[in-house]
């Protein structure tokens, strides 16, 4: 039976040709595509055919987090090679529904954004830079450290906005709250912030104290789709890395509360994990790292604003910085990897540096990119007539 399976695996793996590379199992070693191979996949258990047809990213991506497939040579490298040969994956989406199309309530969403984000702001401070900023950097320069690119994104999303003193912003999906932190120091801005995650807040409100901005800075928690209810109004609104939870139905409501709440001729920016083209997303990510999670096309983003008479004045890709970004974050990760284990535990580690690599794998292949959009609400015809104002 075993070497049934076996047979099958190797099959399978032979799909995956396109770089060489060396397959391990009990004590024989099967070479795939032309060439010298430049990583060896270890395997030590079995891995079900079915398995493997179900679902490949959960197949082997499970059988990573356990130990029973290993990396020999550069983790990065192989998942590079095999997932930029995606297309090759095997995904049945009638058998994984309830996991790649969870609910979109209130309820179900809160639950899943802070399964991810509520792990503990002490892990997270391990392996982010000091901004404690969780989304893609900005490399002005290549020797840029991870911080310089952190201070050089908010800086980016900053200008894009335009922002005059006493102006309020809102800040969906607010994170650990340097951006507004950053903009009520050096704009003068009057700002708010929404989370759904308990741990972010209480980080967040803990900063604003230290740094003396209880007059020009608040936090909530807050589901956006209760923004119309909130009595405020907004000259500038900002998402960093939210969007990505809110789920393809759920697009319009999303920008219906932006509208709700942004004054007329405001601004909006959207930073987020893009698309080329709409999928439902990964099943291996989704039920793991990112529990209803969701990619979203810059097509259907751009055609979600125009129904709401949201004006596209500029579009931006950060694929190759994201790359970069999750590169250092696994450096970060790795450097501190003991301190990881002894408090997570060895398959959670496994598990986290899987989806890392992965993550940056998947931008350097262009399966994923990274957008910032700038819209206003309606006709705003006070801008500065190029970019860099």
């Amino acid at each position: 039976m075993k070497n049934m399976t076996d047979n099958f695996l190797i099959s399978f793996l032979q799909r995956f040709d396109q770089h060489p590379f060396e397959v391990k199992m009990h004590g024989t070693a099967h070479k795939i595509g032309e060439g010298n191979p430049t990583f060896v996949v270890k395997v030590k258990d079995e891995i079900a055919g079915k398995d493997l047809m179900t679902s490949t990213s959960l197949a082997l991506g499970e059988a990573y987090m356990k130990g029973n497939l290993e990396i020999e040579g550069d983790l990065f490298q192989a998942l590079d090679h095999f997932l930029g040969q995606m297309e090759k994956f095997s995904t049945d989406h009638s058998k994984l529904k309830k996991l790649i199309f969870t609910s979109q309530s209130k309820k179900n969403q809160k639950k899943e954004v802070t399964s991810h984000y509520d792990i503990g702001n002490d892990f997270y401070s391990l392996w982010l830079d000091e901004t404690m900023s969780y989304s893609c950097g900005y490399f002005k320069k290549e020797d840029d450290t991870l911080y310089e690119a952190q201070c050089n994104k908010v800086e980016r999303i900053l200008k894009k906005l335009y922002l005059k003193k006493d102006m309020t912003l809102l800040d969906i999906g607010c994170g650990w709250g340097y951006l507004l932190m950053r903009a009520a120091k050096e704009y003068g801005i009057k700002g708010t912030g929404i989370t759904l995650s308990i741990e972010q807040k209480k980080k967040f409100e803990e900063e604003i104290e230290k740094e003396g901005l209880t007059d020009r800075i608040s936090v909530e928690l807050m589901d956006y789709r209760d923004l119309s209810k909130c009595d405020k109004t907004f000259d500038r609104v900002v998402s960093v890395g939210m969007l990505e939870h809110v789920g393809r139905d759920h697009y319009p409501l999303f920008i219906k509360a932006v509208e709700s709440v942004l004054n007329p001729g405001g601004l909006l920016l959207l930073h987020y994990i893009s698309s080329l083209k709409e999928y439902p997303g990964d099943p291996w990510m989704k039920k793991y790292i990112f529990p209803g999670g969701t990619v979203p096309s810059l097509r259907e983003m751009i055609y979600t604003l125009s129904e709401e008479n949201f004006y596209t004045l500029d579009v931006e890709s950060l694929r190759r910085h994201y790359y970069k970004t999750l590169r250092l974050w696994d450096q970060n990760f790795n450097e501190n990897r003991k301190d990881i284990e002894d408090k997570m535990g060895s398959e959670f580690t496994r598990m986290w540096d899987l989806y890392l690599n992965a993550c940056a794998a998947t931008f350097h292949n262009g399966i994923i990119d990274l957008h910032q959009i700038l819209a206003s609400k309606g006709v705003n015809n006070q801008l500065p007539m190029t970019r860099w104002y």
